[in-house]
């Protein structure tokens, strides 16, 4: 074994320790100058490591109100941040460690109610939103988004009041006076609506449908809810509300195109009238809408359009399949859509130019699971999910066979061309 002379032993002792100081500039044991340099961090946008650099200058010395209090807006800062990478439930944890070190400080439920929100955590976030209120009493933002709380969870006529408070404190708030106009509107449709329920669905339907036809939808959505989830290895526990329209209500209250036979904002919204019981065609247009519920949660709304619509077609066909007309004409005459075009939504696209849009995308998702796996394509989601932009995320998810967002589209093309006699 090789031995050292005391000197050497000495100089290599002070190497390691001056090495540790290098690596923690704030020192070992002396609170302000972690707190300073936590400043420093904070000012270079390192939010995160001033965090760490602020909670060990607290555990040196907690009774300074100074270091408290930057303590707390760190937990902010980086709360905040990780709510910008759709974190939500982390960001909901920050917030509480602020809350911990002043409780009676509203702002903290505040925001922890509003993470809680945005991750579809609708019961504790109504308990934080409504601890504020009682900290601070009402103001303009806390009503805004505890109403879309109750709105989200289809009880529309509570969160109208909660706007209309809100509207009150600030008449000239936009996103209360947009979000009020929507409600009252809805409002007046759904007064004439009756309710059924199961344990993740809640329907609202004209009252000349009959209940049978409710039961059924929400029968047809309870095997949407275990065949999609089961392909994607995901099950979303809030209740989704659905609401079936007349067809004038349904265009008047969404706004939709022509072309459109349903909707997903939040709510599944169907325009429905003169049925009495679910033909194929409306399963599946109840399992492709449903679909979205649960693409939206996995990708926390960071999804392109093709891939979104691609993987709801590709499930809503498996109730009802129509010919891929207009996709085979597409791909013999070459006037396939570059993909990056299909990212955005198809709402302005007009009635031929959706049914194509549709039918490739349908056409890309169902190459990509039949090639590659329902595994892959949730990889894509939950890449997106993470805040990913589409390109790194598809590259990611196929990284393995070293093929990235443009190769997947070639090799796509090239299947169809070839399968459609355009090669």
């Amino acid at each position: 074994m090789k031995t050292f002379t005391p000197r050497v032993l000495a100089l290599l002792i002070i190497a390691v320790f001056s090495q540790g100081l290098l690596n923690c500039p704030a020192g070992a044991a002396d609170p302000e100058l972690h707190h300073d340099y936590a400043l420093e961090l904070i000012r270079r946008g390192e939010h995160e490591k001033a965090l760490e650099q602020l909670q060990k200058a607290y555990q040196l010395y907690s009774a300074d109100p100074t270091l408290k209090k930057n303590l707390a807006t760190a937990y902010t800062l980086v709360g905040k941040r990780l709510i910008e990478h759709n974190r939500f439930d982390e960001a909901a944890e920050k917030f509480e460690q602020a809350r911990e070190l002043y409780p009676d400080e509203p702002s903290y439920s505040k925001l922890r109610g509003i993470a809680l929100y945005l991750g579809k955590r609708y019961d504790s976030a109504i308990v934080e939103f409504e601890r504020a209120r009682g900290l601070s009493g009402d103001s303009a933002e806390l009503l805004y988004y505890l109403g879309r709380v109750y709105y989200d969870t289809g009880e529309t006529a509570h969160s109208v009041e909660l706007w209309e408070k809100g509207l009150a404190i600030d008449p000239a708030n936009r996103n209360l006076q947009e979000v009020l106009a929507k409600g009252r509107r809805e409002l007046v449709a759904e007064a004439v609506m009756d309710k059924e329920h199961s344990g993740r669905f809640l329907v609202s339907y004209d009252v000349e449908l009959k209940t049978e036809l409710a039961d059924q939808v929400l029968d047809v959505l309870e095997s949407a809810y275990n065949a999609v989830g089961s392909d994607l290895g995901y099950f979303p526990t809030a209740r989704v509300p659905v609401i079936l329209y007349t067809k004038k209500e349904y265009k008047s209250i969404t706004a939709s195109p022509d072309w459109s036979g349903g909707l997903y904002d939040g709510k599944i919204r169907l325009p429905i009238g003169g049925i009495t019981e679910i033909p194929p065609r409306l399963r599946g247009v109840l399992r492709h809408e449903y679909t979205h519920v649960v693409i939206n949660e996995l990708t926390k709304g960071n999804c392109p359009t093709w891939l979104n619509e691609g993987i709801a077609e590709v499930e809503g066909r498996k109730e009802f399949d129509s010919p891929l007309t207009e996709l085979d004409k597409a791909a013999k005459s070459g006037a396939l859509l570059p993909v990056k075009s299909l990212e955005d939504s198809f709402a302005s696209l007009g009635g031929k130019e959706a049914t194509v849009a549709y039918q490739q995308s349908y056409s890309l998702v169902r190459f990509m699971v039949a090639t590659y796996g329902w595994y892959k394509v949730r990889e894509i989601l939950v890449n997106l999910g993470d805040g990913m932009p589409v390109n790194a995320a598809v590259a990611k998810a196929f990284a393995d066979f070293g093929l990235t967002y443009n190769d997947v589209e070639g090799e796509w093309r090239a299947h169809l061309l070839k399968e459609s006699g355009g090669l």
